[in-house]
């Protein structure tokens, strides 16, 4: 039933139609609880909060399906909007986003010119930004614009996914640019040609990964909800003198806030990854086919109103 609901979910979060429809009728349905807001005073106002918490975070203002230069464009703006909004409140906060909604089913041309823009605005508030990644068709490409922009900006770091095959490889290649990179189990619907099928092995190369690159010395962020794998890592650390500099813990807002806050107590760095905007449906989507606790919280929000 679980992986059930989850294939379900993971199909209705590419629903384009579904997706203007959400955007239209805003954060209704339980979807406030993951998504901070619509706006970035909204934002701003969850990231002081959380920041108050001596929680640290990454802005994420969302969009997909972004199949025209203007809509990439506009995108573009929104994040240094954001960016700006850093900068000018003092937040303890980076930001994230996902190429496709910055132009990468369009050109390279105009996926690069809006990147550079974005980290140029970037390096001058002093903020960090992770590329999303994204479904598998898209990975290499990702990948490849990455390496292409680290060439000019060391304020950028992206995202590996425990679940596909290539992922140790990718590990071994991306570590010759010494990567700030955030290392994730995975939350598309794959093929088995291309992305472990089954939790145990995800979980077996999600460690795997884990140990690689924080022994490659480099910056990891272990993004991950299961205590299984945050006490894996802790444990990893602290075997190999690891200092807790190197690396960080990240969750999603709204998905264990009481976890967050232990962590923070027990003297790990702890980011929480805020997503904000109108264009909220794919994200919600695939917060209810990580988890059936989410889709019980979301009926019983919806039962109440």
């Amino acid at each position: 039933m679980e992986q059930l609901l989850r294939n379900i979910f993971l199909f209705l979060s590419k629903n384009k139609g579904l997706t203007k429809l959400a955007k239209r009728y805003g954060l209704r349905f339980g979807a406030s609880r993951f998504v901070a807001g619509e706006t970035i005073d909204l934002a701003t106002a969850v990231i002081k909060d959380l920041n108050e918490k001596n929680l640290d975070v990454t802005i994420d203002y969302l969009g997909e399906f972004v199949d025209h230069e203007e809509e990439a464009n506009e995108m573009a703006d929104n994040s240094i909007k954001a960016i700006e909004a850093i900068g000018r409140e003092n937040l303890r906060s980076q930001l994230s986003l996902k190429m496709t909604s910055m132009g990468l089913d369009i050109s390279d041309e105009i996926v690069l010119r809006n990147m550079r823009k974005i980290l140029d605005a970037a390096k001058t508030n002093h903020v960090f930004v992770t590329i999303d990644m994204e479904d598998y068709s898209r990975c290499q490409k990702s990948i490849d614009i990455f390496k292409e922009l680290r060439k000019d900006y060391d304020n950028v770091g992206t995202v590996i996914q425990a679940y596909l095959y290539r992922t140790v490889k990718d590990i071994e290649d991306l570590n010759q640019y010494h990567p700030n990179l955030r290392l994730v189990k995975g939350a598309y619907k794959e093929s088995p040609q291309v992305a472990y099928p089954e939790k145990k092995d995800v979980d077996e190369n999600f460690k795997t990964i884990i140990k690689m690159h924080l022994l490659n010395g480099n910056y990891t962020a272990v993004a991950t909800h299961d205590d299984a794998m945050i006490d894996f890592t802790k444990q990893f650390v602290k075997e190999n003198n690891i200092q807790n500099d190197q690396f960080e813990f990240q969750m999603l807002y709204g998905i264990r806030p009481e976890r967050q806050l232990e962590l923070v107590k027990e003297g790990y760095k702890m980011r929480v990854y805020v997503p904000y905007g109108t264009d909220w449906y794919g994200y919600f989507m695939r917060r209810l086919a990580e988890r059936p606790a989410n889709v019980a919280f979301v009926l019983k929000g919806i039962v109440k109103k």
